[in-house]
């Protein structure tokens, strides 16, 4: 049963129920073994956090900046500043030395929490830049402090600030005020400002309130199927909101969470560990889904054959009955239980997936082929719509609901939607934000005279479930006065084993064009296969056989589109795009003002007549 509190109390409440139950599995920073820490371990440490901080002078909701990849002290730090009322802003690990000044001034901060060698660094090079930081404090121990660096200090001396003697923190001044501290929370409290990556401008710092966290979570535990029993892994940063609110809420509802580090070892972080639940963005599903149909399309006779109907069965069973909310017969029921059993538990197995509960997705456009593809294998895929502003989630698929491929699923409780001009989704409830920090003009804005919160984004509500059609700032008019959502037309083609990445053009031009960035192993072996020749990426890329291999892949993905949404010519890039370069937000969206500017020159020449 869900332990609905502030968060300040959250660590505390749960320890008295789950005392020595496992929280938390977790990798040191550099190591390789996993290990565990309990929920009286958690409760202790966020203490110790909350009373080193005290003793540092952090003041009722002051802004503490976290710079990190995920780890466990990135969750103490959470926890202990909620325990004195400081606000956390979370920073992703691969920021810039310009975002970290920006934010960091606009935000007053004094502490700031870094994780590894490469965030200090950072972190060391803008501090004279940033006339109000005090003090950086390391979690990596190993990590080497810059020549006269004397303001900097190890988390784990920090945390011994913090410790004191037992009678001391306990009972202490410094034990009393953090009781004081704790007595005096309010919902209305700030806990954290999330800075928006941005992609066409600066970032805007996101307010969100311990009592939007609260309602978040009392919404979700009606719908959201995930109980004591999950072990939940992380593979988004927890500064982004969708990881954190999907964090949290785990955790009010007695959940193991699984804390992986590095992000391109999550496939084995999860065959290792074995998770119930992972979030997700919509391209981990994509590269699964191009993965099998290659493991397909390079079967045997006899072995394709038996994949392809079991993948049939399964179809009827998961998407014709269970998401239409019919009852499957009982012929039917048999042979997907011998399916399952078999032919997909093998599939799910080779992802540390034996014992599957839910997965929900968001962030980008849900393919309808993925999505279903996911439901076929029997994973339970939880599609969502949300925002920062929101706290995550606005609408998902209900647990024992029927769903529709397609849709975002329903409003989570709470929520008021309403269709706005332009079919502007916009929103009222008490998990939406109360605005941007330091940022009044924009602020009124970004509401209507009543109160609606402006998504951005466009959709429709059909039979109580809700529908997108396009991020109203991204859509492309055409010079034939045709409007194309580049996003819609992206997630069709990224499901081709061959793309990696890709950006459409069309704004004020002729047709829709498309820069794509093929993936380059997969790309290789097809040239290596067909005997065609090649010393590089270049030679790859300009290859009248891969061109033409690519163009008929892309006409069969998108033939569901209008004609003037399709893609009619496209270049090769040899190089992707990235963080460093401008081309990509912190969240891998492509900001397509950067990349149309990039690439002006290959742009012109795909509308050379």
């Amino acid at each position: 049963m869900q332990t609905l509190c502030h968060l300040s109390k959250l660590p505390y409440e749960q320890a008295k129920k789950y005392g020595d139950k496992t929280v938390f599995e977790y990798k040191d920073f550099g190591g390789t073994v996993w290990k565990k820490a309990s929920w009286h371990d958690f409760a202790a440490n966020a203490r110790r956090v909350s009373l080193a901080m005290l003793r540092a002078g952090v003041k009722v909701q002051e802004n503490i900046g976290v710079f990190s990849q995920n780890s466990l002290p990135y969750i103490y730090t959470d926890f202990g500043a909620f325990g004195v009322r400081a606000v956390t802003i979370p920073f992703y690990a691969t920021s810039s030395e310009q975002q970290l000044q920006y934010v960091i001034n606009d935000a007053q901060i004094r502490f700031f929490f870094v994780g590894e060698q490469e965030q200090y660094d950072k972190a060391r090079r803008v501090q004279a830049l940033c006339h109000t930081l005090e003090r950086i404090i390391i979690y990596d121990p190993s990590v080497t402090l810059a020549e006269h660096d004397t303001t900097s200090v190890y988390f784990h001396d920090f945390l011994d600030k913090g410790r004191g003697k037992k009678d001391e923190s306990l009972n202490g001044d410094e034990g009393r005020l953090l009781e004081e501290r704790l007595a005096s929370i309010q919902k209305d409290d700030i806990a954290n400002i999330l800075y928006t990556s941005g992609t066409t401008g600066d970032s805007k710092g996101v307010i969100l309130t311990h009592g939007q966290y609260m309602a978040a979570f009392k919404a979700n535990d009606k719908c959201v199927p995930v109980g004591e029993d999950d072990r939940v892994i992380t593979f988004l940063p927890i500064t982004h909101i969708f990881e954190r609110g999907w964090d949290f809420l785990a955790l009010t509802e007695g959940a193991t969470i699984i804390i992986n580090t590095d992000p391109h070892e999550i496939q084995k972080s999860m065959r290792e560990t074995h998770p119930t639940c992972m979030s997700a963005v919509p391209r981990f599903w994509e590269k699964v889904y191009a993965g099998v149909q290659e493991k397909i399309d390079n079967a045997s006779g006899l072995q394709k054959k038996v994949f392809l109907e079991a993948l049939e069965i399964s179809r009827r069973y998961n998407i014709d009955c269970k998401a239409n909310g019919k009852k499957p017969g009982l012929a039917l029921s048999l042979k997907y239980k011998v399916i399952n059993k078999t032919v997909l538990s093998l599939v799910r197995k080779q992802f540390g997936l034996e014992r599957p509960n839910i997965f929900p997705t968001a962030g980008a456009v849900v393919s309808k082929e993925v999505e279903e593809f996911v439901h076929i294998l029997g994973l339970n895929m939880i599609v969502g719509y949300g925002l920062t502003e929101s706290l995550a989630t606005v609408s998902c698929d209900h647990r024992d609901e029927p769903f529709t491929i397609g849709s975002v699923g329903r409003p989570i409780e709470g929520i008021e939607i309403r269709i706005g001009e332009n079919s502007e989704i916009l929103l009222k409830g008490p998990t939406i934000t109360r605005g941007y920090y330091n940022r009044d003009a924009i602020n009124k804005e970004s509401f209507t005279e009543d109160g609606f919160f402006r998504t951005g984004d466009a959709g429709y509500m059909k039979d109580g479930e809700l529908y997108l059609t396009e991020r109203i700032k991204d859509l492309y008019k055409t010079s034939n006065g045709k409007y194309v959502a580049p996003q819609a037309v992206e997630s069709k083609l990224l499901v081709d084993k061959y793309i990696e990445q890709i950006a459409v053009i069309a704004d004020e031009r002729k047709f829709v064009s498309a820069l794509i960035v093929p993936a380059y192993a997969l790309l290789e072996e097809y040239a290596r296969e067909q005997g065609i020749p090649f010393k590089g990426r270049e030679d790859l890329c300009t290859n009248e056989k891969i061109i033409k291999m690519l163009t008929e892949r892309i006409n069969t993905l998108q033939q569901g589109l209008a004609g003037y949404e399709q893609v009619k010519r496209f270049t090769l890039l040899t190089e992707p795009f990235t963080m460093e370069n401008g081309e990509l937000t912190n969240t891998l969206k492509t900001r397509r003002p950067v990349i149309i500017k990039n690439y002006a020159e290959v742009i012109e020449k795909m509308y050379e007549e």
